[in-house]
């Protein structure tokens, strides 16, 4: 008995010490108002849940499952209201859709909502009150499951908070976008758009057509080719690479998502970005040409739907019949961008089609079919989404703008009196390299780190508050040409689409970065328990370096993400747990060294250490001649680019890289003196589906009069498949030889596999 006492004595002091400031409110994304009280509710074994109909039921249970394996026990149903210890649904009529109230006292837990939506993201709000550790897998001891006492009003801002899954590029399964619904609903998003059909794969299954899994599912392999630098396939060669969800998957995921509060809109692409299409149905191209499904990048995109066929219409009639039997979501969307129209313009059948129609061009063409497919598509009580292009040659009457090209889009859309979709891909495309590229995974070109997301908003400046109102929100973007496994995913998604959906939910006049990063620590903590591989490229150090030749010495200046970071650094060989200084100021080097920096919290590095190797060299900051000029677009940092002792990165717009376009490149380098070396060392990049390749022959010759030159060295490279981005060091070593004159030639590969002019891609020249 004494035992029994003495235990709850202690809990008792547990529970009432537990004191919480609105600065222990972690919540993402933000509620609306927020006013933290006095004392806190204590979850138990006996506290109760008051649901007065089987959906609220099917809503607790989730909230409930999570304490049955955190902590072994879990909250019961109850048709009878107890005194205290009970979380309680109510309903208000009054209050708008998606809002709710949460009241939280020591004696109960209170979600007053509309509807089910409301209750859904009260749950989730306390979900993120309890501790990280209601995300775990296992039971956990010495938890105290308390959460602060509360009075929270919220809502969101916008009606559309959305992320879009491209299925196509590289298939996921049901289970990867089951898991991807549970995510959007812990971050009150409501939206999933699944890219269903591209070029390189038809993802539905459509039983009128099943040729479109049958053959337009599957690529050839060429997985060990980088994505643009795959070849064009024989139509004749069966693919094996792919997969598709059937139309009992799609209805499983969209009933799942249904309880979640998530519409589910899939999109089903047209005119373009349908070889997949054309691959199982060729009839439906304009000249019924035969082609196989792509097993990578295409471009420019001519492989269309005929607009002058009528089974051409037959056919997506029939499509979008059978899809939606599957999405009983208010819009279908159906893509309309990137159409190459030069099959249109020779098309005997569009042709015909302009003519009896009285169109002037096939812009105005593709208005046709968009308006007609939007016409069918409105017939069945649904509503067409499409990509910005669907605004040329005149946007459909009413049809929904998703603005990717920037805002201009969303913009003329909205003036237009147009609901728009935001999504430019400035901010919204997480297929977009979210930390310095060379610590990164490949990626698309491009950089929107976590802070650029979270700066996004939706309304622009310039609109008026009516075309503010057409604005339903905004949405990003995965697009999958790099992403092949689920894990890679997870990586571009998270934290980025934390981000996102407090831009989405939060007042604008609520939101702050400075805030929002003291949050995050707590939302990655339990993506940690979830299991989910998010990124931590915002804790990543990076560094801007700035040669000053005349001194002969370089400056770098170190950031991350976070305000008032406390980044610290070593130079050579010192420990950075142990010997670091705090940065304060940019770094003036003078000489060859390591720099290694890293955030540092409570005194520890947090994160991958930044590492750059810092080299002077005999060479720094001579006179260049070249034999041919390199590229206008890649100048580096000038005449002196390729001796300026920074390196580029893998990022090849970074301004370190000189580049020569189909020519060889041919340099020499006057040391101004007679001196002696012994190495000749070329930086260079490979980016194969970006166009650039190592050098297939490098030479080097040193000189002492600029006239008479002898071969020291050479490096023969035949051209290899590089499925990645490279960065690498070609040496050239001799004996220790007198000489004031270097020159290097480089050997352009001239022509890609595919048939492309190449590119030289080269940083530094070193001589030591």
């Amino acid at each position: 008995m004494r035992i029994i006492k003495t235990t709850l004595l202690a809990l008792f002091i547990l529970v009432s010490s537990a004191v919480f400031a609105q600065k222990d409110i972690t919540i993402i994304p933000k509620p609306a108002n927020i006013e933290v009280k006095e004392g806190v509710f204590q979850f138990s074994k006996d506290t109760k849940i008051i649901a007065s109909n089987a959906a609220q039921k099917e809503i607790a249970t989730a909230l409930m499952s999570k304490f049955k394996a955190a902590t072994g026990w879990q909250p019961e149903f109850s048709n009878k209201k107890p005194k205290s210890n009970y979380i309680e649904f109510k309903i208000d009529k009054n209050l708008n859709r998606e809002a709710y109230l949460l009241e939280v006292t020591s004696k109960s837990i209170v979600i007053t909502a509309k509807e089910n939506a409301g209750l859904i993201y009260g749950l989730e709000t306390i979900r993120q009150l309890l501790p990280t550790a209601i995300e775990s897998k296992n039971q956990v001891a010495n938890v105290n499951w308390v959460i602060p006492n509360v009075s929270i009003k919220d809502e969101p801002r916008f009606q559309w908070r959305g992320l879009m899954l491209d299925l196509s590029r590289h298939f996921f399964d049901k289970n990867y976008v089951i898991q991807t619904i549970d995510r959007l609903a812990m971050l009150k998003m409501n939206v999933l758009h699944l890219h269903l059909v591209d070029d390189q794969g038809w993802r539905i299954e459509i039983k009128k057509y099943p040729k479109l899994t049958e053959i337009g599912a599957w690529r050839v392999n060429q997985e060990n080719v980088i994505w643009n630098a795959r070849l064009t396939v024989d139509p004749n060669e069966k693919g094996t690479y792919g997969g598709f969800l059937t139309q009992e998957e799609l209805k499983e995921i969209v009933k799942y998502a249904a309880a979640k509060n998530i519409q589910v809109i899939p999109e089903i692409e047209m005119p373009a970005h349908v070889s997949s299409a054309i691959a199982a149905y060729p009839e439906l191209a304009c000249f019924n040409q035969k082609i196989g499904v792509p097993s990578g990048g295409v471009w420019p995109i001519t492989d269309i739907y005929c607009a002058g066929k009528e089974n051409t219409f037959e056919f997506l009639e029939d499509v979008i019949d059978e899809v939606i039997a599957i999405f009983p979501s208010k819009y279908i969307h159906i893509g309309g961008d990137e159409a190459t129209k030069t099959n249109w313009e020779t098309c005997p059948h569009c042709q015909k089609r302009m003519q009896e129609e009285g169109l002037k061009n096939v812009h105005e063409l593709q208005s046709y079919f968009v308006k007609r497919m939007e016409k069918y598509i409105n017939s069945k009580g649904k509503k067409v989404i499409g990509w910005d292009e669907i605004l040329e040659g005149g946007l459909a009457p009413d049809a929904t703008v998703m603005s990717w090209r920037g805002t201009e889009g969303g913009i003329e859309a909205s003036k237009q009196r147009h609901d728009v979709i935001m999504t430019p891909e400035s901010h919204c495309y997480f297929n977009i390299y979210q930390g310095p590229q060379n610590e990164e995974p490949l990626a698309f070109g491009g950089f929107i780190p976590l802070t650029k997301v979270y700066h996004f908003d939706p309304v622009v400046d310039e609109m008026t508050p009516e075309q503010a109102k057409h604005i339903l929100g905004a949405q990003a973007n995965l697009w999958a040409e790099y992403i092949e496994s689920t894990q890679e995913s997870e990586y571009m998604i998270f934290p980025r689409l934390g981000a996102m959906a407090e831009v989405l939910w939060s007042p604008k006049e609520a939101r702050n970065w400075n805030d929002f990063t003291t949050r995050l620590p707590s939302l990655l903590a339990r993506f940690d328990y979830l299991g989910i591989n998010y990124s931590k490229s915002a804790y990543l150090v990076s560094a801007a370096s700035k040669a000053h030749l005349d001194k002969k010495q370089v400056k770098v200046a170190l950031k991350n993400e976070f305000p008032n970071a406390d980044i610290r650094y070593v130079l050579d060989n010192k420990n950075l747990d142990n010997q670091a200084i705090k940065y304060t100021d940019s770094i003036t080097i003078q000489g060859t060294t390591i720099l290694k920096a890293s955030l540092f919290k409570e005194d520890k590095p947090v994160g991958k250490v930044f590492t750059d190797s810092i080299q002077f060299h005999k060479a720094v900051g001579n006179k260049l001649t070249f034999k041919n000029p390199y590229h206008e677009n890649y100048k580096a940092d000038g005449p002196l680019g390729l001796v300026n002792i920074i390196r580029g990165s893998k990022n090849f717009h970074d301004g370190q890289w000189q580049a020569w376009l189909v020519d060889d490149m041919e340099v020499v380098i006057d040391l101004e003196k007679n001196q002696s070396i012994h190495q000749v060392t070329l930086g260079a990049l490979e980016n194969q589906g970006s166009g650039i390749y190592f050098p297939t022959e490098i030479k080097a010759f040193v000189s002492t009069d600029g006239k008479t030159y002898k071969e020291v060295g050479k490096i023969i490279r035949p051209f290899a498949i590089n499925s990645n981005s490279e960065l690498k060091d070609f040496k050239i070593s001799f004996e220790k030889t007198n000489a004031r004159f270097v020159k290097v030639i480089a050997t352009n590969l001239k022509k890609s596999p595919k048939g492309e002019s190449s590119f030289l891609f080269f940083d530094e020249i070193l001589v030591d």
